[in-house]
């Protein structure tokens, strides 16, 4: 595993559970807004942390902690990233697993070993428009494939959606909820220009107001069992 950040301790990142945050380097979508290109961006990595370290601590911190969550990057490009859920089963913790949704393959294979517990999938643009949103040449059908893994999992999940204002609009994201539809939790995030991939991608006219997400959250909701803005 390659493990560009650690976080002991979250109270907001697993639904009712506490649990601490592992940060995975590399990812093979490029959006601009991207708000962790020191995770993205090989130029801006740190020295990986050993994963011995972190199981050692999570070893010790059993009982006091619930819950792992792997997020990114993405993890899912990690080569031994099955082995390492493994091993958090193993210390007894619930797994949370974020991930862009582009290797359904790895998502399977975690879901069929039961190694997951709670899947976060970034639903970044309408199939058509995704290669253009990530800036990648991600196949679309490998991200509707992972949708329909997840809804039909059994597990818990969520999908999200960074919503910025100059790449998504209404019809995007009614597109989106579509594509999700019958989905028990969808999540308008709000995008926040503070650190992020491209720098034009600062300027202020490309985030929505608090008004605004509520009105796409109200437009969308028809199409899932719970929407919120983030």
């Amino acid at each position: 595993m390659n493990i560009g950040g650690f976080q002991r301790f979250s109270l907001i990142d697993y639904p009712g559970k506490i649990c601490a945050i592992v940060f995975t380097q590399g990812c093979n979508f490029r959006c601009p807004y991207c708000h962790n290109p020191e995770l993205v961006d090989p130029k801006r990595y740190s020295r990986p942390i050993a994963e011995e370290e972190i199981i050692e601590f999570l070893a010790n911190r059993r009982g006091k902690l619930d819950a792992v969550e792997i997020t990114g990057g993405e993890p899912t490009l990690q080569l031994d990233l099955i082995d390492f859920m493994s091993e958090l089963k193993k210390l007894s913790y619930l797994v949370k697993l974020d991930s862009n949704g582009s290797k359904p393959e790895i998502l399977s294979e975690a879901i069929e070993r039961e190694i997951v517990d709670y899947i976060a999938m970034d639903v970044k643009a309408p199939l058509e428009r995704y290669r253009e949103i990530t800036g990648s040449r991600v196949d679309p059908a490998k991200i509707e494939h992972s949708i329909e893994l997840i809804m039909s999992s059994g597990l818990d999940y969520e999908f999200r959606t960074t919503v910025v204002k100059s790449q998504l609009g209404k019809r995007d994201i009614l597109e989106i909820g579509r594509l999700i539809r019958g989905s028990k939790r969808y999540i308008l995030q709000k995008f926040v220009p503070v650190k992020v991939l491209d720098k034009k991608f600062l300027d202020e006219v490309f985030f929505y107001t608090d008004d605004e997400l509520e009105y796409l959250r109200d437009a969308v909701k028809g199409y899932v069992v719970e929407c919120e803005v983030r």
